[in-house]
């Protein structure tokens, strides 16, 4: 379990995080969603301990990331990872197995082989892709107790992600992980993520209070055959509005029946709920922050 409390993390006067708290739960993948800039890469350094902790703390039960016995159980796998110009798989696997004792090689072979990367060639003449491929091999060999990835899923193709996934849910179903990654796309993480955290100008907000606010939010679709424009939704404080044709996507909080009787007295031909998923609920917290409006 990592628990993080108080934490925040400026660059000179630059305040990046501020006030973050949460837990990491044990046999967990916890998604933490935010857009490019927000503050994941950072967030994920200070958990690794490749940031000094500036204020406040993070623990793994109960032990600072500084203590050697700890960062043996940790693998970050960086946005950017670092390489020499003369590093190849081969040598990372000979770098690795110093730095961890548990490494193994058979693993990160088999990896290496299903992604078809040639052991011996420069990583720098990799594509992107390629090598994420090769730092992903890197992380499922350590099999850490505890897996940070940065932007996880960037330059892999779709057959890449999902094996990459695959492997993430076994590897936490069979040593108890942790597993917090980051993405600035909800979609690459909605279908195997436990739990989110999502980073916005600064803070954090954990999922359970996303969900929680999620239960007071309602999204209708309703139909005007006679066409309907941004100023039919003037004054009712939707979240969001959608307008394709004649058909408006509105996405509302509070009470159910007055939200319900908000819209039936605009008099659309049409009205049906739909369910609201985590993505729209994400929107809606970012729309807290920086203002919704209408999109056409």
């Amino acid at each position: 379990m990592i628990t993080v409390k108080d934490v925040w993390h400026s660059f000179d006067t630059n305040v990046v995080l501020e006030d973050v708290n949460f837990v990491a739960k044990d046999a967990n993948v916890l998604g933490l969603v935010g857009i490019n800039g927000s503050g994941k890469s950072t967030l994920l350094r200070v958990l690794s301990g490749v940031y000094q902790i500036q204020h406040g703390e993070v623990l793994y039960e109960d032990r600072s990331p500084a203590d050697a016995d700890v960062r043996k159980d940790i693998f970050l796998l960086p946005d950017d990872p670092y390489f020499t110009n003369q590093s190849t798989c081969r040598n990372l696997l000979d770098l690795y197995k110093m730095l961890y004792p548990q490494f193994d090689a058979n693993t990160y072979k088999e990896i290496i082989s299903y992604f078809r990367l040639d052991p011996n060639k420069p990583i720098r003449s990799f594509s992107k892709g390629m090598r994420r491929q090769t730092f992903i091999a890197l992380a499922f060999a350590v099999g850490p107790k505890y897996m940070l990835l940065d932007e996880a899923f960037d330059g892999l193709d779709p057959l890449a992600r999902n094996a990459f996934k695959q492997r993430i849910t076994e590897m936490v179903k069979e040593k108890g992980s942790t597993v917090i990654v980051s993405s600035h796309a909800l979609k690459e993480l909605a279908d195997f993520c436990n739990e989110y955290l999502l980073i916005d100008r600064k803070h954090v907000i954990y999922s359970e209070n996303i969900i929680k606010e999620n239960a007071k939010v309602f999204k209708y679709q309703l139909i005007f055959k006679d066409g309907v424009d941004s100023s039919k939704f003037e004054g009712i404080k939707a979240r969001s509005v959608q307008i394709v044709g004649i058909v408006a996507t509105v996405i509302m909080e509070g009470n159910e029946e007055e939200v319900k009787a908000k819209l039936q007295a605009l008099s659309p031909d049409i009205m049906e709920r739909i369910d609201v998923n985590f993505e729209e609920a994400f929107i809606g917290e970012r729309g807290r922050f920086q203002g919704g409006g209408v999109v056409r």
